[in-house]
């Protein structure tokens, strides 16, 4: 009783919201008493109190939080991306299903997707959460995933708490998927570089970074460089460069090598010349 206690009650505004949000993801929420079917769910405070823990992060020091469904979420976000998987892409290898898969499952494109159905003002933020802007990115993640957790849950688990996910997901995975396939390695552009280095006989690219900021949430907080070909552009001949930007090291070096990589495949190719 302890932590339930603590929750507080969805008022009729909240849940207006809930159900709003139920909407958006292709699932119609329908009044107390009424019969559900497929791709429908009870509208009322009790039914979607999942929804609402789900949305609930820890920071916000409530008795029940996003946690739990987080942890259920991953593991329905990989059996229902290796499903939708096996649906459309049969002809695909495992090798490629996996490497598409991890894709799909993401932080980053759980976060982008959390976007996408305007999820932060639905969230329930503490103050430490709400200052910082360099994790806006993970908390949109991990609520996204305990999302997926709700949906599970409220539709009874099973098979139908999986129709519940794909119904939401498929359409976003159909986009993102067509792009990946067409683009491998998009937002992976650093596998891929090393991976056309070595091939080559280079070695490893080299990165070099610089904070260039030291405000938290600045996109342009870190400027990178890598080249491949030698050990410095000063020694010897560098057969493929770029530079980029991000708000974290890591974004930094993919864009960076990711302008490499563009260069590498325009027509006329490096010749080594700078």
């Amino acid at each position: 009783m302890g932590q339930a206690s603590r929750i507080p009650p969805i008022s009729g505004q909240r849940l207006e919201q809930l159900t709003a949000l139920l909407a958006s993801l292709g699932i119609d929420p329908v009044a107390s008493g009424e019969p559900t079917g497929a791709g429908h769910l009870q509208a009322d405070a009790t039914a979607l109190a999942p929804i609402e823990e789900a949305l609930t992060h820890t920071s916000a020091g409530r008795g029940r939080n996003h946690e739990q469904l987080e942890f259920l979420g991953d593991a329905v976000l990989r059996l229902a991306a290796a499903e939708f998987l096996e649906r459309r892409h049969p002809s695909l290898s495992v090798g490629q299903r996996s490497a598409l898969r991890a894709q799909l499952v993401s932080d980053r494109w759980l976060a982008e997707l959390a976007d996408r159905i305007e999820l932060a003002p639905l969230l329930r933020l503490g103050p430490v959460a709400l200052g910082d802007a360099s994790g806006r990115a993970t908390v949109l993640a991990e609520c996204c995933e305990a999302l997926v957790g709700a949906l599970y849950r409220l539709g009874g688990s099973s098979r139908g708490g999986l129709e519940l996910v794909l119904r939401w997901l498929e359409p976003a995975w159909e986009r993102s998927s067509a792009e990946l396939l067409a683009d491998p390695d998009r937002h992976n552009w650093k596998t891929a570089l090393q991976e056309w280095s070595q091939g080559r006989g280079l070695g490893l690219p080299h990165y070099r970074c610089e904070e260039m900021s030291r405000r938290h949430g600045d996109p342009l907080r870190f400027r990178a460089w890598v080249h491949c070909g030698c050990e410095s552009p000063a020694t010897g001949v560098v057969l493929c460069s770029g530079e980029g930007w991000g708000g974290s090291r890591r974004e930094a070096e993919q864009q960076a090598a990711r302008v490499a990589l563009a260069a590498i495949r325009q027509p006329e190719g490096w010749s080594g010349e700078r």
